[in-house]
């Protein structure tokens, strides 16, 4: 039989949580570069320097909130408009996470970086391999890994402006153009 949890594991359990809930909070709200640690931890209301001691940091502890996130509902492919449309949104306005800074440039924490790979294919890739596979795409899973390479240099070629007609573009006309590029 497992023993009762002692009131210091549950109150582990419990800050975990709140810190995962108000990092979710946070970021969708102000994207990953505008929240601190500090607000994560006054939003949770728990001393901040928890956030390491549990995650190890805000991106990896970033990371981990999108992964509860998807195991509360599995994101769609990106050949599903809403899907498309939310992370252009996302990304316009509050700039890329760790799973896509990971995606063009490696943070030099190795198990933050296998975490963000493993978030970005269950993300993106995942998805979108399954959708080329039901439809008989051949070399599905390489198709998937340029797509999600050419969506993530979209959105961040956009939100640098280098691009004045991609920095520009509306977003819905943005979005139809990349689901020609990535329908098979």
């Amino acid at each position: 039989m497992g023993q009762e949890p002692t009131g210091r594991s549950r109150d582990a359990a419990r800050t975990r949580e709140r810190l995962l809930r108000a990092a979710r909070e946070l970021m969708a709200e102000r994207g990953f570069d505008r929240t601190t640690v500090r607000d994560i931890g006054e939003r949770a209301g728990v001393d901040p320097a928890l956030i390491a001691r549990y995650y190890g940091g805000k991106a990896a502890l970033c990371v981990a909130a999108l992964r509860a996130e998807s195991e509360e509902s599995p994101p769609a492919d990106l050949l599903d408009e809403e899907r498309m449309l939310e992370l252009l949104d996302r990304v316009g306005r509050h700039g890329p996470g760790p799973v896509f800074r990971c995606a063009v440039q490696p943070s030099g924490d190795s198990a933050l970086d296998t975490a963000a790979r493993a978030e970005l294919d269950l993300r993106m890739v995942a998805p979108l391999r399954d959708a080329y596979r039901r439809d008989g795409v051949e070399g599905a899973q390489l198709r998937a890994e340029v797509a999600t390479a050419a969506f993530i240099g979209v959105t961040l070629a956009r939100r640098a402006g280098l691009l004045g007609e991609l920095a520009a573009a509306d977003t819905g006309v943005l979005a139809e153009l990349l689901q020609e590029l990535l329908r098979p």
